[in-house]
């Protein structure tokens, strides 16, 4: 099935705030550089899509919090993300939402950061952006201020890619739950029915972070490495 444009989606909670604040930095020229967001639920593809980005040596800068993509000057983000779901994200009485919102904080920033600091003359594919993580702190309970409103000030993408797959693919590409961690699914421990519910108000909720940009909503493909080109050719058109 070909990509399709989003023409119409949920109603936002919370409006976007001017983006001309501090959140909306520029980079060090004084301009913001051209980007795209790749984004989806959990067990989408992305990871995959990236992965094969990299390898066919793609003229965009790849920005990721992922372990695989963080130079090793900056691997504490890695150990920050590793130690939230661990020791917080299960731990729902033991810290609150604001704490784990904080400590979220740091890989949101890290990217807005990333796509800062590199040249401004090469356009960039951001992975997931704030949008991913925002909709995992709402799911926690972390209200939309102030932390929540200072992302959304974040500079703009100029599209969205956004790999649609459902919650029973999802689940299978998790190794029917083996793979999950606390902020993937609800209840105590991974079962088909907590994650289906969890991931369709993930996507019910990125949606609605994105629905003033322009989104290219990707239909589920089996193959990864088609998956891929076809993204590819998605940003190859938006960036050149």
């Amino acid at each position: 099935m070909p990509p399709s444009r989003n023409d119409a989606a949920p109603h936002r909670t919370t409006p976007h705030p001017s983006h001309g604040g501090p959140g909306g930095a520029l980079s060090r020229d004084g301009t913001t550089p051209r980007f795209l967001v790749l984004l989806g639920p959990d067990y989408a593809g992305k990871s995959s899509v990236l992965a094969e980005l990299r390898r066919a040596r793609a003229p965009w800068r790849l920005v990721s919090v992922d372990d695989t993509f963080l130079a090793p000057e900056h691997a504490l983000i890695g150990r920050l993300r590793r130690d939230v779901v661990r020791d917080v994200a299960p731990h729902d009485g033991r810290w609150s939402p604001d704490f784990l919102a904080a400590m979220v904080h740091t890989a949101v920033v890290h990217l807005r950061d990333q796509l800062l600091d590199g040249d401004p003359r090469t356009p960039a594919v951001v992975d997931s952006y704030y949008y991913k993580f925002l909709a995992k702190c709402r799911l926690a309970g972390v209200p939309d201020d102030p932390l929540l409103t200072w992302w959304r000030s974040f500079p703009r993408p100029g599209r969205v890619i956004y790999l649609d797959v459902t919650p029973e693919s999802a689940w299978r590409r998790s190794r029917e739950g083996a793979d999950l961690n606390p902020l993937e699914h609800y209840g105590p421990r991974p079962e088909p029915h907590g994650f289906a519910r969890y991931q369709t108000d993930l996507d019910r909720l990125v949606r609605e972070e994105i629905r003033d940009l322009p989104v290219t909503v990707l239909a589920e493909q089996a193959d990864a490495a088609r998956t891929a080109a076809t993204v590819r050719e998605l940003i190859t058109h938006e960036l050149g």
